[in-house]
């Protein structure tokens, strides 16, 4: 049967188009915003994706909100393509799912996350 998160995860996704980092650049380059939630100590250890806007995840919602005061200034309405990037694409599915339940209905992550970009060679 699976834990609890397994099945709120495989919800989740099954809510997503999910994208390969192979997709990535093709998105940038049609305007979506490459959001890493990943905090400080993992970007530290990891690398960084200069491509991408730093949105550590306990501030996603508020900063990715076109009504929230905290807003960030690439939110401008519901039809912002958010793609959510954490370290191997698991809490980066949830995510993007908690933005799809705000309403911005193009959100999604990357498949294997930031360890799939640098494996392909994509944006690292």
């Amino acid at each position: 049967m699976g834990s609890r998160i397994d099945r709120i995860l495989d919800d989740a996704r099954s809510r997503l188009t999910r994208m390969s980092a192979q997709d990535v650049p093709a998105a940038l380059a049609r305007g979506a915003v490459l959001v890493d939630i990943r905090p400080q100590a993992q970007r530290d250890r990891e690398g960084d994706v200069p491509a991408a806007l730093v949105v550590e995840r306990n501030v996603l919602e508020w900063r990715c909100d076109p009504t929230s005061d905290a807003r960030l200034a690439q939110a401008v309405d519901d039809d912002v393509e958010w793609v959510v990037l954490c370290s191997e694409g698991y809490t980066s599915s949830l995510a993007a799912a908690a933005l799809l339940d705000l309403g911005l209905h193009r959100s999604t992550d990357v498949i294997g996350g930031y360890h799939a970009l640098k494996a392909e060679g994509v944006l690292v």
